[in-house]
């Protein structure tokens, strides 16, 4: 249904004030009532209209009364659960559609409303968003693995068409993952390893950082439990001397920027996040008394040129370490996180990190993707707001196109298919230029060709060589950060199936795999042409002429082929006998009385099969009964 089709849907839905259920958060009986309800409706009051919070508060009252007999693990009243986290993504300023479809997100898997209820009393966008998070139960799989892979790929196939869905599903596995305790250890362990391997990536692809930090620590808790408290603890015992060390940072920074006649600036210290810290001391092979940089300051101005003289200002008070610079504004992260990073030598010559942006940018780095509704509410009205709309459409795309191969069936293997996403999610980037001097962003270790394939499927296709840094390069050349990097195509040339071990990327091997079965396809509907070419001859009749193709177009209808050229597929593959369709177009062009068949006869006729070793002879051409059969 396409958006003009969906807004005549959605207002012509049934009006709330007729459904028969309650309508008001008050009129509800008190023990059916989450404890949080009120702190939702303050934040939705702050920045939805009257007409849309009705309609949240509507799917509330539905929600309520469809979980009243249900608790949680904990022993809480289930409905607390949708509403908080509705209340998550209302903190982020969520659409109306997207609060909805948090509240009623489990009354499809845990109740007995169906998706066509949800669709009929809150309109088929939310129906969608629903569907999209609800996990996929009934279905009987010899595994976990496989299980989860088809609720991830289902997950990633609503993504790619409501890219909402994947934030609504965020702000469930993280009031989920604050509310872990309640589960048996061995479902804590699983849900926390999927968190750190899925969501938490997901949560950084989408910008949205403060997820993420959140994601990460709760994972860790579980997950290195040990190690988590030992980290605590330490943080916690040193939080004296690290709080004022930033208050007088902060008040020397301060004065500084008022000297140079800055305004509007606001200075914020922050500790680093537990598995931050972990990380560190892993990646680096240090205790944690060796790790001084546990603290960060961040100064959010008015304007980009702001920024950049607050980084001069910084760089006259402390100096700057060698290699820890990184412009982020000039050149934003495929997330479009942009900031100026650098680390200095703070006052207590250790190092300090220090980053710089605008309020725009600010909210950026907190709401990620999901600031992007913020911006159609803004309505554009400056052209720094149009320019950041562009870039989060541009990074929607962008989403959608580099995980494409998460919602399609290609990689049948769970293990793989699993193995595939975290490899994707998790890998480092490295950012190259295009010959127009583009930036584009890759994952570590990528090749031409997976460059070649992320520029556009036809340039990888015929891809016959590339040039690095204006130097001929083989096509297993890995690249680096800031090569330029330039691919050779040939119109004539085709991929080759050692390409699948060469590229690095999902996307890459997708595509390619994409290339090959299409063109088995076409070799299958050449090869099944000839074969009812050669059948329709020897029955007197030509492939070509305007009453076969219409025959042959009615008999692909019979077979539920969408198109002439699929039927010829399945032929050439060997799924439906030549004869078999031979024999429909000649009933079709010349009929007799008993061969005048239904189209469900017709169907019928061909799917009839002996059995294997049956001694049954085949009926003489002319009875109701087919010598065709379909092998599949």
């Amino acid at each position: 249904m396409d958006a003009a089709a969906r807004t005549a849907h959605d207002s012509a839905l049934q009006p709330f004030s007729e459904m028969e259920h309650y309508t008001h958060a008050d009129d509800l009986p008190p023990e059916i009532m989450a404890d949080s309800y009120d702190k939702l409706e303050r934040l939705c009051l702050k920045y939805m209209s009257e007409d849309d919070f009705s309609k949240v508060e509507q799917a509330y009252c539905f929600a309520a009364e469809k979980h009243c007999n249900q608790k949680r693990r904990s022993g809480e009243m289930y409905i607390n659960h949708p509403v908080e986290v509705a209340i998550i993504l209302a903190d982020l300023k969520m659409d109306c559609d997207v609060v909805c479809a948090a509240l009623l997100h489990d009354t499809v898997e845990d109740t007995d409303t169906s998706l066509a209820d949800v669709s009929g009393l809150f309109g088929e966008t939310v129906a969608e968003l629903v569907d999209g998070v609800t996990k996929l139960t009934n279905i009987e799989v010899d595994n976990m693995d496989e299980k989860q892979a088809l609720t991830l790929r289902k997950m990633f196939l609503a993504m790619s068409k409501d890219i909402r869905v994947i934030i609504v599903k965020l702000a469930d596995r993280l009031h989920n993952m604050r509310t872990l305790a309640a589960l048996r250890e061995d479902r804590r362990l699983f849900k926390a390893r999927e968190t750190m391997d899925v969501y938490a990536p997901l949560a950084d692809r989408l910008g949205m950082s403060s997820i993420k930090w959140e994601l990460e620590d709760l994972s860790f808790f579980y997950l290195e439990p040990d190690a988590y408290q030992r980290i605590a603890r330490m943080v916690a015992e040193s939080r004296e001397v690290r709080e004022r060390f930033l208050a007088e940072t902060i008040k020397t920074l301060t004065d500084e920027l008022d000297r140079i006649g800055l305004e509007g600036f606001q200075i914020n210290g922050r500790s680093k996040h537990y598995w931050s810290i972990y990380q560190k001391m892993k990646r680096k092979g240090k205790e944690f008394s060796e790790i001084y940089d546990l603290v960060a300051l961040r100064v959010i101005t008015h304007s980009v040129r702001d920024c950049y003289s607050t980084l001069g200002a910084v760089h006259t008070l402390w100096h700057p370490m060698p290699g820890r610079f990184k412009d982020y504004i000039a050149m934003p992260k495929v997330n479009n996180y942009q900031s100026l990073h650098t680390t200095v030598i703070g006052p207590t010559a250790r190092p300090l990190e220090i980053q710089i942006r605008t309020y725009e940018m600010h909210e950026q780095a907190e709401y990620g993707i999901a600031a992007h509704w913020l911006y159609k509410k803004s309505g554009g009205s400056s052209a720094s707001k149009t320019n950041d709309a562009q870039r989060l459409d541009d990074q929607i795309n962008w989403l959608k196109h580099s995980l494409d191969w998460a919602a399609s069936d290609e990689i049948t293997d769970a293990k793989e298919y699993l193995h595939s996403l975290k490899v994707d999610l998790f890998d480092q980037e490295i950012f190259v230029f295009t010959p127009k001097g583009e930036v584009m962003a890759l994952r570590a270790g990528s090749t031409p060709l997976d460059f070649a394939y992320a520029v556009h499927t036809e340039v990888g296709n015929h891809c016959v060589g590339a040039k690095i840094n204006g130097a001929v390069a083989p096509l297993t050349h890995e690249i680096k950060t800031g090569d330029r990097v330039e691919i050779l195509t040939n119109k004539s040339s085709k991929p080759s199936r050692d390409w699948l071990k060469i590229v690095k990327t999902p996307s890459a091997k997708s595509k390619i795999r994409r290339y090959f079965a299409a063109a088995t396809k076409d070799d299958d509907a050449a090869a099944g042409r000839d074969m009812l070419a050669k059948d329709l001859r020897k029955r007197g009749y030509g492939i070509s002429t305007p009453r076969s193709t219409r025959a042959l177009n009615a008999v692909a209808e019979q077979f539920n082929f969408k198109q002439l050229e699929d039927l010829f597929a399945a032929v050439g593959a060997g799924k439906v006998a030549p004869r078999a369709v031979g024999n429909k177009v000649e009933q079709i062009l010349d009929p007799k009385p008993e061969e005048q068949l239904t189209k469900a006869e017709a169907i019928a006729e061909v799917v009839k099969q002996p059995a294997r070793g049956s001694n049954r002879k085949p009926q003489k051409r002319g009875k109701s009964a087919s010598n065709g059969i379909i092998v599949k």
